[in-house]
């Protein structure tokens, strides 16, 4: 999800080509939490650009070259890859690191370790979006209310705190001139890997392949094409309180879906 500031290809002092992202008065921890998650993504294998520097307004991190497009090929690869970090899984939902601060595109979201996956996705987050777009007025409290009926039973058969990128939507994903994707601006935690696969959804750039090859070398629990509405209400209420408009008609309904 975009956000307001800079960004611009840069060269370190030792040479290397790099890419600089740039907020003024960036809100606490914005990019080191980013960095964090980078660096969580690393440790488990995934193909992500190097931190190279952090500071209160801004990231840099290792440059790349951007190659011609989407391939059969390159689908496969990635929803192989990204089959094999949904294998990495920790004791807790939630941060990465311990720190509940975390950013969805611009938005503060609570990644608070949790020892239920209802209370990380839905207490935390969808009930807190929902109430807050309704209390500015850009949702209706009716339809934000129906938060409150998203039941652990919605959220599909117990899974393990997964690794997930947190924010996979097309442009999230970058093409190199080898066609391996490399995974940028996550907001990574500890969740449920169908966040990650309902993302890729929401708003395209990912080829039917890619969710073909995750099937094949991980399998998704039965009914998960019924919940990616549960898990697509986090990105949709978090863009109704930064865009508006028709936004709060889709996260309407994706609440209303999540409880039929």
């Amino acid at each position: 999800m975009a956000i307001t500031g800079t960004t611009e290809r840069t060269t370190t002092p030792e040479g290397r080509d790099a890419f600089t992202k740039r907020l003024p008065d960036a809100p606490p921890l914005f990019f080191a939490r980013e960095a964090a998650g980078l660096r969580a993504l690393a440790a488990a294998g995934a193909r992500v650009p190097e931190v190279l520097e952090v500071a209160d307004d801004r990231l840099t991190t290792t440059w790349v070259e951007q190659g011609p497009g989407r391939t059969t090929e390159a689908e496969e690869r990635l929803g192989r890859e990204l089959a094999a970090l949904h294998r990495t899984t920790g004791e807790r939902y939630g941060s990465v690191d311990g720190e509940p601060t975390a950013y969805l595109g611009a938005c503060r979201v609570d990644l608070t370790p949790t020892e239920t996956w209802h209370e990380s996705w839905v207490a935390r987050r969808v009930i807190p979006l929902a109430r807050a777009a309704a209390d500015q007025g850009r949702l209706d409290p009716a339809t934000a209310a129906l938060a409150e009926r998203l039941t652990p039973e919605r959220l599909g058969p117990p899974e393990p705190p997964t690794l997930v990128h947190g924010d996979l939507w097309g442009g999230n994903r970058l093409l190199d001139r080898a066609g391996d994707s490399w995974l940028v601006d996550p907001c990574a935690h500890y969740g449920h890997r169908e966040v990650d696969l309902a993302m890729m959804q929401l708003f395209g750039g990912f080829g039917g392949r890619a969710y073909a090859a995750y099937v094949e070398a991980f399998p998704l629990a039965e009914g998960w094409e019924r919940r990616v509405a549960v898990y697509q209400t986090v990105p949709l209420l978090v863009h109704v309180l930064l865009f508006g408009g028709g936004y709060a008609v889709q996260a309407g309904d994706a609440l209303r879906a999540a409880v039929a």
